[in-house]
């Protein structure tokens, strides 16, 4: 087992350690699903496996204790834009990365999540359960709105860089739509 698995740098080891069994899960359900005729077989194989892969391990990250978790009381910031001006630029960018691959991904997976105010939507409720994780199980870090809103708009932003290929596929004619 790897030491230090409960450590950002361990979850970055293993992130990438794993990054050959993603690509192998991406092209086993690719060849699986080309096999039963299923439409954009390689196109969802990835996006479903680079919204696990991208967003699993920054998740994992967030949740990991403090040093004075259980013992430290869970501390709130509810007020927009006060930490983060306190925050290190380092804090800002991995705020940013935390679901990016969701916001990249997910409008290409599933139609109708093809709109940046959807994926700006899923991205904060998704960084709020988080954020309410980490106040409840006490792990001696600050639940803030600032973390929910950067969260958001890095998923945001990843829509935007998918964009071309999601709005290409929502204009494209269904073949199901068609037969039926």
């Amino acid at each position: 087992m790897i030491r230090g698995w409960n450590t950002f740098t361990g979850v970055v080891i293993i992130t990438t350690a794993l990054l050959p069994v993603a690509a192998l899960v991406v092209w086993a359900l690719a060849r699986r699903r080309t096999a039963n005729g299923t439409p954009s077989a390689w196109r969802r194989s990835l996006a479903e496996v680079g919204i696990v892969y991208g967003t699993v391990p920054w998740v994992w990250m967030i949740l990991l204790p403090g040093s004075g978790a259980g013992v430290v009381p869970g501390r709130v910031s509810l007020v927009p834009l006060t930490d983060l001006f306190t925050m290190s630029s380092g804090q800002v960018v991995g705020n940013l990365l935390v679901f990016a691959a969701l916001g990249f991904f997910a409008p290409l997976r599933f139609a109708a999540l093809a709109s940046v105010l959807r994926i700006l939507a899923l991205a904060a409720a998704c960084s709020v359960l988080v954020e309410t994780a980490q106040y409840v199980l006490q792990l001696d870090r600050v639940s803030s709105v600032d973390d929910v809103l950067l969260n958001a708009a890095g998923a945001g932003l990843a829509a935007l860089a998918s964009r071309r290929w999601w709005r290409a596929t929502a204009t494209a004619p269904n073949p199901e739509r068609i037969q039926a």
